[in-house]
């Protein structure tokens, strides 16, 4: 399919399969031991090959890198270690060459304190930018004005001696937050948004979407209800229940903005990050709904999840009973958890056969889908050693948590190749030393991981009622999850999510219809014997 027949359709986004990429550890054209721009041109059939139907690039924009590219210095450049406008420019052009539409992060909230807005907005009071951030006096103890924590630990506020005031930050002391209470800044982000639809990208995924407006009367936050032992907490940010500092009323109206601004433009799409511990579905329900604010968004609902059933069905029953309108996007990893397959696993399992029973699951579900790279090889989570990490989050919390950094390892491309094909030389995160054999030219196999994923693509695509069609979860217990999809036809989809064999009764109107992966899935005697991680479909009447 060509990327002009693709533009046809205004709802493309509407159940497509994004594939996200990490443009840091895709691919080295330049022998850096980084990823850039050129490298993931180069590599783009490997994701055509899949049957996605778009990219997500994490953040390429100028940065210190204090945390990784969402410390943005410039929003209408490309960072030199990832290469150039240019660079850019080809990517887009291949990808839509490929039937890829590319969508990429904008990081809204917040900027580098490296950026010329901060730079200006703290050497005054008075200047033309002093606004543009969330500045605030001290109390009279000299402490700062309320409660709010840093996800990255310790106070959310910074003294800076110049102003003599504080400033706020959601995340590092390096990502000053933008004062989106000021008009002006509002604009000069939609401006940012701007420049790159003129570049011809498809859409946008907004990082941290509900974090855009903070409470003007700064109020404290209270204490999250005592569940478990505070010394059980990681990080305090826990502690909170974060009603004030983000989530804000305000955010509708700009997300209305935003969606105005797409509009001038066909077919864009856009996809929101929410963070929100508290009625996240809720959130995705307000920031989707009425066709006038984000076409879609996702939560961590899916993310943080063992792979129970019980889990699973909660989080569809949710978000069927809180949005109407709405649209949603399921992910199971990305570069801020730890890798599905790794959450799933338990002692003596497969690994192969759980990421193809996560495949399946994934691929079934109502609302559009994001792959995280790496994720249609089976990867498992690294064991980054501390001496070569590099996320701050990490180094702040361990070893209690050993930060996001075992997600975002290199790929890897080619077992004998140095450093996997990734670079030729030492790359900024190790690669995994089990992740060499399931280079992506060592699955070639019929029943090769990524095989199944392109089959489970296949198969969403020849259905794709599975995308839109209604759900409705029949059955869940400790072990099975079974739901049925409705549009065309009537699928029943059947997952043994335990380690033992279970027997799961066939309705008297069902047929088996073999999933990919899992020709061992029998129909005896009216019912079937579905071994260890396991998955079927029955077709209904």
């Amino acid at each position: 399919m060509s990327g002009a027949s693709l533009s046809r359709n205004p709802e493309w986004w509407r159940g497509a399969v994004l594939y996200q990429i990490y443009p840091r550890s895709f691919q080295d054209s330049t022998g850096s031991g980084t990823g850039d721009l050129r490298g993931i041109t180069k590599r783009l059939d490997h994701v055509a090959s899949l049957g996605v139907d778009a990219i997500w690039l994490s953040p390429f924009f100028t940065s210190p890198m204090a945390d990784m590219g969402y410390d943005v210095a410039d929003y209408c450049d490309v960072d030199p270690s990832f290469g150039t406008l240019d660079d850019f420019d080809a990517l887009v052009a291949r990808a839509h060459e490929l039937g890829l539409k590319v969508m990429i992060d904008q990081v809204l909230s917040h900027s580098s304190d490296q950026h010329e807005w901060f730079k200006q907005s703290r050497s005054s009071r008075d200047n033309d930018k002093a606004d543009w951030y969330v500045w605030a006096d001290p109390l009279p103890d000299g402490s700062p004005p309320n409660n709010w924590l840093s996800i990255f630990g310790g106070p959310a506020w910074e003294w800076d001696g110049v102003r003599g005031q504080y400033y706020l930050h959601n995340f590092l002391i390096g990502q000053p937050d933008l004062n989106l209470h000021n008009p002006d800044v509002q604009q000069a982000l939609l401006d940012s948004v701007r420049f790159w639809l003129e570049r011809g990208v498809d859409g946008f995924r907004l990082d941290v979407c509900n974090f855009y407006f903070h409470d003007r009367s700064l109020r404290s936050n209270p204490p999250r209800p005592q569940t478990i032992e505070r010394s059980r907490y990681t990080n305090p940010y826990g502690m909170q229940l974060h009603i004030h500092d983000k989530t804000q009323p305000e955010n509708l109206e700009f997300l209305r903005r935003f969606r105005a601004l797409l509009e001038e433009y066909p077919d864009r799409a856009s996809v929101g990050e929410i963070g929100a511990e508290e009625r996240s579905l809720d959130v995705v329900a307000e920031y989707t709904e009425g066709k006038d604010k984000l076409h879609m968004s996702y939560t961590f609902d899916l993310l943080s999840d063992g792979g129970t059933p019980a889990g699973i069905a909660a989080a569809i029953d949710k978000f069927e009973e809180a949005v109407n309108d709405g649209w949603v996007c399921w992910a199971l990893s990305n570069h801020d958890v730890p890798r599905h397959v790794s959450r799933w696993l338990r002692d003596g399992d497969d690994r192969a056969r759980v990421a193809r029973l996560a495949a399946c699951l994934l691929l079934s579900l109502r609302g559009s889908v994001c792959v995280y790279q790496g994720e249609e090889l089976g990867l498992e989570q690294v064991d980054v050693p501390f001496e070569r990490l590099q996320d701050p989050e990490g180094k702040r919390f361990w070893p209690a948590h050993k930060g996001r950094d075992g997600c975002r390892t290199p790929m890897p491309w080619e077992e004998g190749a140095v450093q996997a094909g990734f670079s030729i030389v030492e790359p900024w995160l190790p690669l995994g030393p089990d992740h060499y054999a399931q280079a992506v030219d060592r699955q070639g196999a019929a029943d090769s991981v990524l095989n199944h994923y392109r089959q489970m693509l296949a198969f969403r695509k020849a259905h794709p009622f599975l995308a839109t069609g209604d759900i409705r979860v029949r059955e869940v217990n400790e072990d099975l999850l079974a739901f049925e999809r409705i549009g065309d036809e009537r699928l029943l989809m059947v997952f043994n999510m335990g380690c033992e064999a279970v027997r799961f009764q066939i309705p008297e109107n069902g047929t088996l219809l073999q999933l990919p992966g899992f020709s061992d899935v029998a129909s005896t005697g009216g019912a079937l014997d579905l071994p260890a991680r396991s998955a079927a479909c029955i077709r209904l009447g």
